[in-house]
């Protein structure tokens, strides 16, 4: 997993570090104006490599009105782009999580695991202009409400193919 900020003053330097797509992605975020952009869903194509584009106007949640999720055939490039704040929480996938919904035979690429008291998950703080990445094995739970209080947030999600970046 990955987290940081398109401001940060590293910011150029990380993109340096990571494979062309995925460094192409947060690119994206940081030189495009995503908050006047139509929502949806988007095929769009960075660094010569087929992506998705997912501009989602939603609102936080309480986390146990929240679903653990990973995806497996792809990365994702989760990014705050206004409202919020929102917490987004992760922990390891070990194989050890009971599955409730497994769609990742399908388009969407996306397994939910049944909450569990006893995972031990690490918070994120996002506040507009930071991302997260999240890899196949990193279970992640988005649009998490910070202080039990609901936000609006507008999230953008670019879902890198995993195998661009090997």
């Amino acid at each position: 997993m990955l987290y940081g900020s398109i401001y940060n003053e590293f910011f150029e330097t990380q993109l340096k570090l990571l494979p062309a797509p995925l460094a192409a992605a947060l690119r994206f975020l940081k030189d495009n104006d995503l908050a006047n952009h139509e929502p949806g869903k988007f095929d769009i194509k960075l660094a010569d490599t087929p992506m998705i584009l997912q501009v989602l106007d939603i609102e936080t949640n309480l986390r146990e009105n929240l679903r653990p999720e990973i995806h497996r055939k792809f990365i994702d490039v989760q990014f705050l782009c206004s409202g919020g704040p929102e917490n987004a929480a992760y922990y390891n996938d070990d194989g050890n999580n009971i599955i409730d919904e497994d769609l990742l035979n399908t388009p969407r690429d996306i397994l939910f695991y049944k909450n569990n008291a006893n995972v031990r998950e690490g918070i994120i703080p996002l506040e507009v202009g930071t991302f997260a990445v999240y890899f196949p094995w990193d279970v992640h739970v988005p649009a998490i409400a910070v202080n039990d209080k609901p936000a609006k947030i507008r999230k953008i999600v670019i879902k890198v193919p995993l195998n661009a970046c090997y």
